[in-house]
């Protein structure tokens, strides 16, 4: 009988410890196996997404150059035009002239904002893949160390 119960206390000892390390190790195994997955699943959404957004941001670079560059001239031009056929001065010709420029870029820019958020969406599955594993994360730590529930038959 003594012998039996340091057996049994060898044997509890020895696999409660190990248990332990065992869902420790394991435990921390799945999560760096869900952290390189959801590495991969963020490398894979940022290629998509700069492929999506690359001609949009080109454009809206170009776009945004040109409207530069252009904004000026345009202004001196429209505005040097306008004074005399409207029989306006000139600065009233200028004010005219850039206040249609601001137009047409108020017009332009949504454009390529909406293209450029468009582009953006890949990385919804990035974030939704980890809300869930976040959670998962949560609900083992929570439950964790927990008897299992007992059925009732």
């Amino acid at each position: 009988m003594d012998d039996q119960a340091s057996v049994n206390k060898a044997q509890h000892n020895g696999s409660g410890g190990e248990g332990v390390v065992g869902s420790i190790a394991g435990f921390g195994n799945d999560v760096a196996t869900l952290a390189e997955l959801q590495l991969n699943l963020f490398a894979v959404d940022l290629k998509e997404c700069t492929g999506r957004a690359l001609v949009p941001a080109a454009l809206m670079g170009v776009g945004l150059v040109v409207l530069l560059g252009s904004v000026p001239v345009l202004v001196a031009g429209a505005g040097l035009l306008l004074a005399p056929a409207l029989g306006i001065s000139n600065g009233l010709g200028l004010l005219i002239a850039s206040l249609a420029a601001i137009i047409v870029a108020g017009i332009a820019i949504p454009f390529a904002v909406r293209g450029l958020r468009h582009s953006l969406d890949a990385l919804q599955r990035s974030h939704e893949e980890l809300v869930r594993n976040v959670s998962w994360i949560r609900t083992v730590l929570v439950h964790s160390g927990r008897p299992a529930p007992r059925r009732r038959w």
